[in-house]
């Protein structure tokens, strides 16, 4: 529900007796006016001073208040000229009463528009008062570093030297080393909040110069690179410093300031500072830490290589050093078998070549040389293997059973790299089936097509299988289940049949036993 209200709040006893005084003054020169108009031979327009009465009380009244006294004003003044004059035509008075009238309601509307301005402003004044405090609130209360500074003679020094013809301002300074003094003392601090002063202490709100001279560290760039935004009339600047707090600890910053469109407002301007010390401190320490890593894992990856070639050539060396001994005894038989003697110096040759194809295939994944595929017969190629593996084969009493399945006998593949995956194989099968409980020595190698895409080559031992907890890490670098074991060949067999688009998977055999899964691109190289 509106109220219907005629005069104005008075807030304040002072505005109250004043208000009160000139209302009474109002009433009282209404009441002479209106005496002199209406009992009184004056013939003039007397009721032209009631404009001075609406006058003295719009102070006073609201814009309902201004409205009802022009109307009752008008009415005085109606009721004047009949009281005098009649409804007798009489040119003269009605004329007199018309510019009475006229001038009563053009002062109403016209202190009704002044009333409408003086609130529109009353209300600017408000909000922006209010503006005012919350901005203050917001400075003060706020958690980030704030600063109202004054670079306004710093501006007006600037704009001087691009008027004098300066065009670079880092010329002018080497030339001036001075320059950069005199704009630090022309920068006045205004004013700062909580945050600011435990940033630095006292920011220079409390000395006579509030200068920011003594907070700037030596030799940064920082203040430089601000001028160098003014200069160029950059509309913000952020960077970074070293600031000297007051109690004489160097603090790294970060500023940031909006610099105004307004020559006028460089008076004013708010900074603001966040203390990054700790965070670079820190982002130090990590940089340090990750190139200590980087350290660590390059000793690693050194290591993982010595126990990669250790684990791949045991193999060749051990049977370099079973021929030659074989090699020994032939040749000390009386006669001395040489047939016997070429076999085992071939076998020594083939071993030793092996052992520098696994050098030279080291070499080249080291150096990210690709080793180019050539035909392989899957069929020659385990035979070779198992050749190879023989000595290991008969001294634990294993036989060996080669299935070819519906599988291309000839493949596009790295020899060695698939051969040395193969061995790796056979001997982790060799070794499960020494395992005690172990009733069938048989190790099964299978060829078979998995789709059009692939080829499968199979290993399967009759061993105890490989348990639940140790099938998920089976292929984890380092991870072994043999007490003498490195845990790197598993690992290094998956690692080369991934680089060449095949997989090596694992898993136990419904009968018993382990299988590994050699999985062979069809068309390309493994």
């Amino acid at each position: 529900m509106t109220t219907f209200r005629l005069t104005r709040e008075a807030h304040g006893s002072p505005t109250l007796g004043h208000d009160v005084a000139v209302g009474f003054a109002a009433l009282l020169l209404a009441v002479a006016v209106f005496w002199v108009d209406t009992f009184t031979s004056i013939e003039s327009a007397i009721a032209v001073l009631y404009v001075i009465v609406l006058l003295l009380a719009a102070n006073m009244l609201t814009r309902q208040g201004i409205v009802v006294a022009t109307m009752v004003l008008a009415l005085l003044t109606t009721v004047s000229y009949l009281a005098t004059h009649g409804l007798a035509p009489d040119l003269p008075a009605v004329l007199r009463l018309a510019v009475s009238l006229a001038a009563l309601f053009i002062t109403g509307a016209l202190l009704l528009r002044d009333s409408r301005s003086r609130s529109a402003l009353l209300a600017s004044n408000t909000a922006l008062r209010d503006s005012e405090l919350r901005y203050r609130s917001i400075f003060e209360q706020s958690r980030v570093a704030l600063w109202e500074r004054d670079y306004s003679r710093v501006r007006a020094f600037l704009m001087s030297l691009k008027a004098s013809g300066v065009s670079s301002l880092a010329g002018y300074v080497q030339e001036h080393p001075d320059a950069i003094a005199d704009c630090i003392a022309l920068t006045r601090t205004v004013a700062s909040n909580h945050a600011a002063r435990e940033l630095l202490g006292n920011v220079g709100e409390d000395s006579a110069s509030h200068s920011t001279r003594q907070y700037l560290a030596p030799d940064d760039a920082t203040f430089l690179d601000l001028m160098q935004a003014i200069f160029d009339q950059q509309p913000s600047f952020e960077g970074k410093g070293n600031l000297i707090a007051a109690d004489g600890q160097t603090k790294l910053v970060l500023m940031s300031l909006r610099l105004p469109a307004d020559p006028e407002l460089f008076d004013r301007v708010v900074v603001g500072m966040f203390d990054i010390t700790e965070r670079e401190q820190t982002q130090k320490a990590l940089l340090e830490a990750q190139a200590e890593l980087t350290r660590a894992a390059r000793a690693a990856t050194v290591g993982a290589l010595s126990a990669s070639l250790a684990h791949e050539l045991n193999q060749p060396l051990g049977a370099l050093v079973v021929n030659a001994q074989t090699m020994l005894r032939w040749i000390n038989r009386d006669p001395p078998d040489l047939a016997a003697v070429a076999r085992s110096a071939e076998r020594m040759i083939r071993d030793s070549k092996r052992a520098s194809d696994i050098i030279h295939n080291t070499r080249s994944m080291l150096s990210h040389e690709l080793r180019t595929a050539e035909k392989v017969d899957l069929a020659e190629l385990i035979r070779e293997t198992q050749a190879l593996m023989e000595h290991d084969l008969n001294r634990e009493g294993i036989a060996v059973d080669v299935i070819y399945g519906r599988a291309a006998r000839t493949i596009s593949a790295v020899r060695i790299e698939l051969q040395q995956v193969l061995i790796n194989l056979i001997t982790n099968a060799i070794q499960a089936m020494t395992l005690p409980g172990t009733t069938r020595r048989n190790l099964v190698i299978e060829t078979r097509r998995q789709d059009d895409s692939f080829i499968c080559v199979s290993v399967r031992d009759f061993g105890p299988g490989i348990p639940p907890d140790v099938m998920a890490r089976l292929f984890a670098p380092f991870f072994t289940t043999k007490p003498d074991g490195m845990g790197m060949g598993l690992s290094i067999c998956r690692s080369i049949l991934e680089a060449r688009g095949g997989e090596l998977l694992a898993r136990n055999h419904a009968d018993g036993g382990a299988v590994f899964d050699i999985v062979i691109p069809a068309g390309g190289e493994i």
